[in-house]
């Protein structure tokens, strides 16, 4: 591997150009005076000696050393085209978000002008369809797996309900609940009457965006239900991981007692959101008083714990947890970068598999992993919010909280080996304790857990 000390010095580095997100931007390593061309720098295209070359550019950031910044950034910029194999990709955005580091943080403020002078540096987010959305889950099992392990465990925990009121929680808009609706349907004790509650706009500004308003998306899953011969009442309450969702939790506590002696099933379905709610790295919250539903703030908990106590406090008939398996939440930005490229450079591995190069779905798949990179890399305080926690730290709050794991059923089992079959041959299924796991090449992508009232 090259050492760090053999870039060249600043003289012998060419002007600066900026990585662009612009999808007919190609781009090709130039040769220069005092340095290798680009069949030279392709020892440098090890993906270890990426990371590390984005750590010491971070360092570098961190530090105002505009000049050994800018070396960096330059090697980087001519081994890592947006263009390139999945490795180079990957190092592309978090190049790009270290740029944008700069430019907001006004540290290195030659390179925040030359951020702010070159290029354009925003993400283009698509906004789905429903159509559009429900194919583009379908693609993968990053998301499918988590509905297919969450609805038999829900499946199992309502048998014999008649009224069954679902908390959906998710990140896909609602994309699992189709799916679920079409399991209910067939019950041998025929279709229960189904509830179902969103926290309406609780991720306006994350991606997967939507294009139509939850009132909209309501009608259409009331419609798809009653084509399936199942009643379903859809509620969208305004509230937000900001806080919490204090105002669902509010809402919900109030009709507490009404269907817990009405004989109704709570469901609560999680599906990768919680880790947007603020943890105690962002700020100190208090022990939560007597009271499980109080979200007053005054000594050592996060509102992850405070939620989830509010949650136990609903006595739920069940609840899933589907989340990916990592951790973003180090307030040291290196350690930070470091878990983020070495768990992002799996879906960036992965698309190779299910989209060609140039497609639109891949565009759309690439600029979602983008936002993530710079949200963790470039964003601080309440503007970071994506705070992944591993299963491991997000078992012992369900505990913590109240809850005990239950194990997800042969049957549950079978269902996700049998979808993984529709998908590329990496991805795999391994059982830890009561939890299912996702992984692709041995690695864990995103995890399973169900959850009782203890």
């Amino acid at each position: 591997m090259m050492q760090f000390s053999e870039i060249p010095p600043l003289h012998q580095i060419p002007p600066f150009s900026i990585p662009t997100m612009n999808k007919n931007h190609i781009h090709r390593a130039r040769p220069w005076p005092g340095f290798p061309t680009s069949k030279g720098l392709g020892s440098f295209g090890d993906a270890n000696c990426m990371e590390q070359l984005l750590v010491h550019c971070a360092n570098a950031i961190e530090s105002n050393d505009a000049t050994l910044a800018q070396q960096i950034l330059w090697v980087l910029n001519n081994i890592a085209p947006p263009d390139g194999d999945s490795n180079q990709r990957l190092t592309c955005a978090f190049l790009r978000a270290l740029i944008v580091r700069a430019a907001k943080s006004g540290t290195c403020k030659m390179l925040a002008a030359m951020a702010n002078a070159h290029c354009n540096l925003s993400i283009d987010i698509h906004t789905f369809s429903v159509i559009e959305l429900a194919s583009f889950v379908d693609l993968t099992p990053w998301h499918r797996f988590g509905f297919t392990a969450a609805n038999a465990a829900i499946l199992e925990a309502v048998e014999g309900y008649s009224v069954i009121h679902i908390v959906d929680l998710s990140l896909t808009h609602c994309m699992q609940i189709p799916t679920l609706i079409d399991a209910i349907a067939s019950r041998l004790e025929g279709p229960p009457l189904v509830k179902l509650t969103v926290a309406g706009g609780a991720t306006e500004d994350v991606p997967p965006m939507l294009d139509l308003s939850y009132e909209e998306l309501g009608s259409k899953l009331i419609n798809f239900a009653r084509s399936r011969n199942v009643v379903l009442e859809f509620r969208a309450i305004p509230s937000t991981y900001a806080d919490g969702f204090s105002s669902l939790i509010e809402q919900l506590r109030v009709q507490h007692l009404v269907y817990a002696e009405s004989g109704e099933a709570l469901v609560i379905n999680c599906h990768m959101m919680l880790h947007y709610l603020p943890e105690e790295t962002l700020s100190p919250f208090s022990n939560v008083n007597s009271n499980p539903y109080s979200f007053e703030p005054s000594s050592t908990q996060s509102l992850r714990t405070m939620f989830l106590k509010a949650l136990r406090g609903l006595d739920p008939t069940v609840v899933v947890l589907v989340d990916e398996d990592a951790d973003f939440t180090s307030n040291n930005l290196v350690c930070r970068l470091r878990a983020a490229f070495n768990y992002l450079w799996i879906p960036y591995d992965t698309v190779d598999t299910f989209l060609p190069q140039g497609s639109r779905q891949r565009q759309w798949y690439e600029a979602d992993i983008c936002w993530k990179i710079e949200n963790v890399i470039a964003h601080e305080g309440l503007q970071r919010v994506e705070r992944l926690e591993p299963k491991s730290r997000w078992v012992q709050r369900m505990r913590n909280a109240g809850f005990r794991g239950v194990s997800f059923g042969e049957e549950a089992i079978s269902e996700v080996k049998t979808m993984l079959d529709e998908h590329a041959a990496g991805w795999g299924l391994k059982k830890e304790e009561d939890d299912l796991v996702l992984t692709w090449k041995g690695h864990n992508v995103v995890f399973a857990t169900a959850w009782l009232p203890a």
